[in-house]
């Protein structure tokens, strides 16, 4: 069941974070695989600054800054290869 709790925060994550970055979202395959891997990037940044976050509404917000980060570094990378 956690997997799936995993998955779920890693949709709504990836969907906040492309409403928040002003990309739209994409499709719900790309809205779970940037949230999945904002979670992981949101853990390890909040990791290293000290920070916890716990239950559903810790873990939301972890996965969706975590998201955030990954797009704005994507956008960064795209911009200095034109």
């Amino acid at each position: 069941m956690d997997i799936v709790w995993f998955l779920l925060i890693g949709l709504a994550a990836g969907w906040l974070a492309s409403q928040v970055m002003k990309g739209g979202s994409a499709s719900l395959v790309t809205d779970l695989i940037m949230g999945v891997i904002g979670s992981i990037l949101g853990g390890f940044l909040f990791g290293a600054v000290g920070l916890a976050a716990t239950g559903l509404i810790g873990s939301l917000v972890t996965a969706t800054v975590g998201a955030i980060v990954l797009i704005a570094g994507l956008r960064a990378i795209n911009r200095s290869r034109i």
